[in-house]
């Protein structure tokens, strides 16, 4: 199973960018997903989590602007930030929780990270 995130890049105040992360792998299902963000020296902190219900919890320092979305069809869970201010700047991870089949095709549920991708709020 591989967590591949992208979209991130240079913006500047106001504007948007939409990140992507995308589940492979022998999927069974996919349960719990959601967006980190970390800056040098600070812990990882949660920007958005999904429940595999559709139930969000957003950060309150991004409520209103951040939007949490998923297509299952594609495993694919998106990040829409909209009014992006400096303080946004971070590297962005994706988080998931992945049942799949093992080798001996038995189910097993673990939790996976994206590598990251950086978003640079600057003008």
């Amino acid at each position: 199973v591989q967590l591949q995130a992208s979209g991130g890049g240079l913006v500047q105040p106001g504007g948007s960018l939409t990140l992507s992360c995308a589940v492979s792998g022998r999927i069974w299902g996919i349960n719990a997903e959601g967006w980190y963000r970390q800056t040098p020296g600070k812990q990882r902190e949660l920007v958005v989590g999904i429940s595999s219900g559709g139930g969000t919890n957003y950060a309150d320092s991004v409520k209103g602007r951040f939007t949490i979305s998923r297509d299952n069809s594609k495993n694919t869970v998106y990040l829409q930030m909209n009014s992006l201010k400096p303080e946004d700047t971070a590297v962005y991870y994706c988080n998931a929780d992945v049942t799949y089949y093992t080798d001996y095709n038995h189910l097993k549920t673990q939790n996976y990270w994206g590598q990251g991708t950086l978003v640079t709020v600057s003008s």
